[in-house]
């Protein structure tokens, strides 16, 4: 881990965390702040798994960055109009051929060379080179399933957990057709069973934006639609087996795709810090008594 992150507080006394980071676009950078009050507490986890935006986090995480770098890193590349602008500008189609071809849309970029133009250099290239187990969550398209990717190649298995379908093309690897893994499993906690004494689940799922009463428009009428399924996922979920700690920041304000707001997304979910910080004490408590 890199030397401003103290030391690992998990021994042979103190209980073991996993943690599950969920989707939700954009609401997903809500997921930094989890990751630098684990950092404050010297907390590294013994499983991450992500979905979505949550395994871009995971696997920022688990390659070893500081929360602080993922902020800085993030605020840096798509907190800045400008600098995301210029980033997505230089993935555009090479030639005017290859714009007749099929029309300029957000899909036509490769979301694989997205991902690598924004996330931070010191991802790796494969599972196995990470510091901390990550397993990713992605929906396979055709077989109607889930699939976990955790080992070979990382970024195709980000780029399918993260293709959002009518905004990205879904990612074919080892023959699965695969889609944005938050439409399967939101917050993927039950994956953290039996990996450590405490599992922590984040759902950045939110709820459809606009007043109570609003008719929304056919954009967020779409997108309001998934929030809900995905809503009544995850509550069947928590009823079947919930997590030990199980937070929701409040990013109900914000759009799926609103990253160009990172910086006012950080802000307005700056209180899942304390509450993460009274969860854990409660679990170490419990765990201490029952030690003792």
């Amino acid at each position: 881990m890199p030397n401003d992150i103290p030391a690992a507080a998990t021994t042979a006394a103190t209980p073991t965390v996993s943690i599950a980071f969920g989707g939700g676009g954009a609401r997903g950078l809500a997921h930094i702040h989890v990751i630098e009050v684990l950092d404050e507490l010297g907390i590294r986890p013994q499983l991450i798994a992500g979905a979505s935006i949550g395994a871009l986090m995971g696997a920022a995480m688990a390659a070893g960055l500081s929360g602080r770098e993922i902020r800085e890193h993030t605020l840096a590349s798509v907190g800045q109009p400008t600098e995301a602008l210029s980033r997505i500008w230089g993935l555009r189609p090479a030639t005017l051929s290859d714009i007749w071809a099929s029309g300029l849309r957000v899909s036509q970029f490769n979301l694989e060379r997205i991902l690598r133009a924004f996330l931070h250099g010191d991802i790796p290239d494969r599972f196995e080179e990470l510091r901390i187990p990550l397993k990713v969550v992605t929906s396979d398209f055709y077989q109607q399933c889930e699939h976990i990717c955790e080992s070979g190649a990382l970024y195709p298995a980000l780029a399918a957990s993260a293709a959002l379908p009518a905004v990205f093309l879904p990612v074919r690897i080892d023959g699965h057709v695969l889609i944005d893994g938050g439409l399967w499993n939101p917050v993927p906690f039950d994956h953290l069973e039996g990996t450590a004494d405490i599992t922590i689940g984040v759902d950045v799922v939110g709820r459809p934006t606009g007043d109570d009463g609003q008719i929304p428009n056919s954009v967020d009428s779409l997108y309001g639609a998934s929030q809900l399924t995905m809503r009544s996922m995850i509550a069947l979920k928590l009823k079947q087996g919930a997590p030990d700690i199980f937070l929701r920041p409040e990013v109900g304000r914000f759009r799926v795709l609103d990253f160009l707001r990172a910086r006012e997304i950080l802000d307005h979910t700056a209180g899942v810090r304390e509450e993460l910080k009274r969860a854990l004490d409660e679990q170490f408590e419990r765990h201490a008594r029952a030690k003792g």
